[in-house]
């Protein structure tokens, strides 16, 4: 699942294991869970940062769809719920968050990563893909304004999402999703560290922090609580097509 250890004043979550960290209802559970520790360990009198990171190849690949697409709905909400849930923990945690990504990030996988405030990624290996198009999938209605606060351009929207391109680190740098590449696992987590220990020492009041970070995406906080344009609801078909790819 995961873990959370603090240094110093510096949290770090770490998706556990050598598998793909696909978001099932355990994973999601198990960084709530952590999120809410860090909220509550977190006083008006201290500064700290959260660093989100993963052990593998993999960030995370996204939603757990082969436990989820067998049952033509129900599942694959149960998830979709919990994950607009954590999204909405992230943006209202009373701290700065980063994620250093190790490897990659596809799907919500990606849009995980994006629910950060800042994002570091290693450049030698893994990359960000919305590999929803290519299997078939249609994405949910409130990713759009959660990529929209991240991504500044449209003609990047479209290259993410209407040409499903793997960006590597650089291409992610360039395109202004990620804010700086690493040639490696430990170069990536240092230069997180390195940011995070910089956050800290402005000792800014977390919740106003949160307040702000609130305000920025309060249109993508309008539609988490209802969305449910996840997946697909007609026949099995287009499910079995997805499963193909997987």
């Amino acid at each position: 699942m995961c873990t959370l250890e603090k240094r110093g004043n510096i949290f770090f979550l770490t998706l556990t294991g050598t598998d793909e960290h696909r978001l099932n209802p355990n994973l999601i559970d198990s960084i709530r869970a952590a999120l809410h520790t860090v909220r509550s360990e977190v006083t008006s009198s201290s500064s700290s940062a959260l660093i989100t990171t993963a052990q593998g190849k993999f960030f995370s690949n996204g939603y757990d769809l082969k436990w989820a697409l067998v049952d033509k709905g129900a599942r694959l909400q149960l998830i979709s719920k919990k994950f607009r849930s954590l999204v909405s923990d992230l943006i209202n945690l009373p701290v700065p968050t980063i994620a250093a990504i190790t490897g990659h990030a596809s799907a919500a996988g990606f849009v995980f990563a994006l629910c950060h405030d800042y994002i570091m990624m290693r450049k030698d290996r893994g990359f960000l893909y919305m590999s929803d198009l290519d299997i078939g999938f249609q994405i949910p209605i409130w990713f759009s304004p959660l990529l929209k606060c991240k991504v500044g351009s449209p003609a990047v929207w479209r290259e993410v999402v209407l040409k499903a391109t793997k960006l590597t680190g650089d291409m992610a740098v360039e395109r202004g999703i990620v804010d700086s590449a690493y040639d490696g696992v430990e170069e990536t987590v240092e230069a997180a560290v390195k940011l995070g220990e910089e956050l800290v020492r402005r000792k800014w009041d977390g919740k106003v922090y949160a307040g702000c970070r609130k305000t920025l995406y309060v249109e993508l906080l309008n539609k988490l609580g209802t969305d449910e344009t996840v997946g697909d609801y007609g026949d099995d078909e287009p499910n079995k097509k997805t499963l193909s790819k997987l």
